[in-house]
């Protein structure tokens, strides 16, 4: 405006309008989210995961004085399911069916990330362990679990019937024995400073190095 001009101000338009502006908002808001989308189906840091599932003991306690834990939950599905008159299953199970509903949480977030947050990407895994995998003729890490060892055809070989059968029973007889979990016992009874929790952990990763180092291969060699 020239120095002494008076006359009506006449407002300048933005260079793309309301609509246009809108428009780039809308393109900016979901670029962020496709960002953010990306990142959570990226594998998490430790020191990222680590904190967020240590958080949910105190947030038990705080929220309701419960005790987080996972197997637990498959007793009281028994005990609601099976009419025997089996004395562990004879307890008032309707107090624990909180418990219930966090575990149906953990399967519904379960079928929300492997849909719609799925890393398309195979899993990575150290190099060496890959070479080690493939003498067993294991090379397919799309999945989380290898294709190659858990099928509906493996489940028939002796092979397959020891990891998947023989192994899951010993994983639900274990914890029922140990009274609990990895989580119930390495991270709710560890943060409470339970000593049979740090017992049930040393063993649970005395048993992991044993399975892994010496067990683990003779099986896969059969």
């Amino acid at each position: 405006m020239l120095k002494g001009f008076e006359g009506p101000v006449i407002p300048v338009e933005k260079p793309f309008g309301v609509a246009g502006n809108f428009v780039l908002r809308f393109l900016q808001l979901k670029t962020t989210i496709m960002g953010i989308l990306e990142m959570i189906k990226q594998p998490w840091p430790w020191y990222v995961a680590g904190p967020l599932i240590g958080l949910t003991v105190p947030a038990l306690l705080i929220l309701g004085n419960k005790s987080f834990g996972i197997s637990s939950s498959l007793r009281h599905v028994c005990a609601i399911c099976l009419p025997a008159n089996i004395p562990f299953f004879k307890y008032d199970w309707k107090k624990e069916i909180w418990n219930l509903f966090f575990v149906a949480g953990i399967a519904i977030g379960g079928i929300v990330a492997i849909t719609l947050l799925k890393n398309p990407h195979p899993m990575l895994i150290h190099p060496d362990l890959a070479i080690e995998l493939a003498g067993f003729g294991i090379n397919d890490f799309h999945g989380l679990v290898p294709a190659q060892l858990f099928n509906w055809g493996e489940l028939m070989s002796v092979k397959g019937m020891i990891m998947m059968v023989v192994g899951g029973f010993l994983v639900g007889f274990g914890t029922r024995y140990a009274g609990g979990c990895t989580s119930g016992h390495a991270i709710m009874g560890i943060s409470n400073l339970q000593w049979p929790s740090l017992v049930a952990t040393c063993c649970f990763m005395a048993g992991g190095f044993l399975m892994a180092n010496w067990i683990l291969p003779f099986i896969l060699s059969l």
